[in-house]
């Protein structure tokens, strides 16, 4: 297999996606002359031309409500956000026009709407640029929301989200970009909506998703040397949440670590604790645990930044603990 990074993935699939359907266009800030903030779209616009690779005002909340527009007209547009907090000035056209059109129009209007968001911490942004917002879009009904974290997911996912009818908010961490991977065959891509198990593992689960995904590999590696068989549960789509196979993991476990790099206070980690709580509690031998972001703005000095993060280390450790925990009691 091929070896590309995240930034190539995205690219390959915008590319494919503008040369299979010409109702397919990219916009946003800066995504055409200069490449995009990250270098996602860099050289589309020598490809596909300025009709095609839109360079927008300085206006999340015009140009994401031109998109609306468009996708309500038959168009298929790629909407480029230039990070995750930025989407907040455009919330009243994504909340209230996207993610309701369809419902208040009795089925009748459609909006086949793809927004992209750069998102989460480690790059020295500070708190303006860096933050995790996917709990608040998967509180949306209305919304779809992706959040790859493999290479097969960053190649393959852009093609079904723009499959879909109804408006899909795809979420790339800042810090996967660079990363390289395996490129995997298409046809061994799981739907979009569907949870995968990444690492199979009988003595407890962690589930996460995103750019943290990788964390949580190198946490079961860590854990394997110290004879504990941890399972990782990549979510990949947080709405709708793929609770079968959350479930199905904590049956075999009986144990769940949360790991989710936005706030623990109302955030996508509740949201799951709730649905273990709510349909799994008799699958539990321990409490669930939440590793996740400090509660503070993120802050700009790197040695605050990683301080306020969920590391590998505080992984590792609540799941020593747990199973210290649950060895003790059922020796009690």
């Amino acid at each position: 297999m091929d070896k590309i990074t995240f930034r190539e993935a995205f690219k390959a699939a915008m590319v494919e996606a503008l040369n299979e359907d010409p109702r397919v266009f990219l916009m946003g800030e800066d995504v055409g002359r200069y490449g995009g903030c990250y270098a996602v779209s860099n050289g589309l616009i020598d490809t596909f031309g300025a009709q095609r690779i839109i360079d927008t005002p300085l206006a999340e909340s015009g140009f994401v409500g031109a998109g609306i527009g468009a996708a309500m007209g038959g168009m298929k547009p790629i909407v480029e956000i230039m990070t995750v907090n930025f989407s907040l000035l455009a919330l009243d056209q994504i909340l209230n026009n996207a993610a309701t059109l369809r419902h208040m129009s009795g089925g009748q209007i459609s909006v086949p709407l793809v927004i992209r968001m750069a998102c989460g911490a480690g790059k020295q942004l500070a708190a303006q640029h860096s933050h995790s917002f996917e709990g608040l879009y998967a509180h949306i009904p209305g919304l779809k929301v992706l959040y790859p974290g493999t290479i097969g997911d960053a190649r393959y996912m852009l093609k079904m989200a723009l499959d879909d009818p109804d408006p899909v908010i795809i979420f790339e961490h800042v810090m996967l970009y660079n990363q390289e991977g395996e490129l995997p065959e298409k046809n061994s891509i799981a739907p979009m909506e569907q949870a995968v198990i990444r690492r199979p593992g009988r003595d407890l689960s962690i589930i996460t998703w995103g750019g943290c995904l990788y964390k949580a590999l190198q946490a079961a590696e860590q854990l394997a040397a110290l004879g504990i068989d941890a399972e990782v549960v990549d979510l990949r789509c947080l709405r709708p949440l793929d609770r079968a196979t959350l479930l199905d993991s904590v049956q075999r476990t009986h144990k769940a670590i949360i790991v989710d790099e936005s706030w623990k206070s109302g955030g996508m980690s509740a949201e799951i604790s709730a649905t273990l709580a709510e349909f799994g509690l008799w699958y539990l031998d321990a409490p669930v645990q939440r590793i996740c972001t400090a509660e503070v703005p993120i802050p700009y000095a790197q040695h605050l930044e990683q301080a306020s993060l969920p590391q590998v280390t505080q992984i590792v450790t609540a799941a020593q603990q747990m199973m210290a925990s649950s060895e003790s009691a059922v020796r009690e």
